[in-house]
């Protein structure tokens, strides 16, 4: 019974929270608006291919992904890492970080791949991800710092709050607890039965996770990188050209949005819903465009993107079966 509950929660709470956070940004909206600019005044073209960026930011992340498993002495099929990863995110829109479990599952089905194995590159790659947006925001900060500080300023964060955390004494003191509490639990699961039945998992996932070192051509790994992160901002700058009232919004604007919807996807809603919508229509307001469009533009690019994902679930799932099938006859 608990463990319903838990997985009840795990799938409605994320839910509740993006529910939350975009009746709130959208309490006030004319909806009728946006069906009007659905119909009548949103180009197509345009956004049919911001989506072919989309689509080929998902074939690259397989394609990697099927470099880094290389060292492990496992080649799947690199069709089947597309479609893995095509049903990876769109997993995460029922539940968030599920994505990386199922995906795993997948190699793991028609190809036989350690299921820990895998994880551990997913670990990695996650890592990857995370310094690629550290460096992009790091860059972008730079290039627009004014216009961050009047987002700041106007959703009521103190910049100088933050700076003062981070140089605190009493944040390090406290990192270091977590960390001693981290070496202790480490050392009392050593002299528990449970630590050996575990351990064999924790070193395939390690194993899994240093596997970047035995990439052969990291070059192409890095190239692979680039036009992953290209990818996924090319599908958001153009959608600019989709609406009249973005389509002289430039790429430093694109760039800010950008940062800002990577590190509001971190919260754990499906897709970001909530979260990205209120930080992309508080930095687009911050470039002149009025509330009410702004919300149109999150509300419908988030929502034909949503779309292209489930898309792609559905024929990563539906393709699995025939592609194995056809290639095992």
């Amino acid at each position: 019974m608990k463990k319903l509950v838990k997985k009840a929660l795990k799938l409605i709470l994320p839910l509740v929270l993006g529910g939350f956070i975009l009746f709130w940004v959208y309490r006030d909206f004319d909806f009728t608006k946006a069906g009007d600019v659905l119909v009548n005044g949103l180009n197509w073209w345009w956004m049919l291919l911001s989506l072919v960026f989309g689509v080929f930011s998902h074939v690259f992340r397989g394609w990697r992904w099927k470099q880094t498993l290389a060292p492990l002495g496992v080649f799947p099929k690199t069709a089947n890492c597309v479609n893995a990863i095509f049903i990876s995110y769109a997993a995460n829109l029922l539940l968030p970080r599920v994505g990386e479990v199922s995906r795993c599952g997948v190699l793991s089905k028609y190809d036989g791949v350690s299921f820990s194995k895998s994880l551990g590159t997913v670990v990695t790659e996650r890592l990857i991800d995370s310094l690629c947006v550290v460096l992009i925001t790091a860059v972008t900060l730079m290039l627009q710092i004014n216009i961050f500080n009047r987002f700041f300023e106007e959703t009521g964060t103190d910049i100088n709050s933050i700076g003062k955390l981070f140089t605190s004494v009493q944040l390090y003191i406290v990192l270091l607890c977590i960390i001693g509490v981290g070496v202790l639990v480490y050392y009392l699961m050593r002299t528990l039965s449970f630590f050996e039945k575990v351990k064999g998992i924790v070193l395939n996932v390690w194993e899994g996770i240093i596997s970047l070192k035995g990439v052969e051509n990291i070059p192409l790994f890095v190239l692979y990188t680039i036009l992953i992160w290209f990818c996924y901002f090319m599908q958001f700058y153009i959608t600019f050209f989709c609406f009249s009232f973005t389509s002289d919004l430039g790429v430093l604007a694109g760039l800010v949005m950008f940062v800002g919807g990577s590190f509001a996807v971190i919260v754990p809603t499906p897709n970001g819903a909530g979260p990205w919508h209120f930080a992309v229509i508080s930095m687009m307001m911050l470039y002149g465009v009025n509330a009410t469009d702004a919300g149109i533009f999150a509300l419908l690019v988030h929502s034909i993107q949503t779309f292209l994902v489930v898309l792609l679930g559905v024929y990563g799932l539906a393709a699995l079966p025939f592609i194995n099938k056809k290639q095992n006859v």
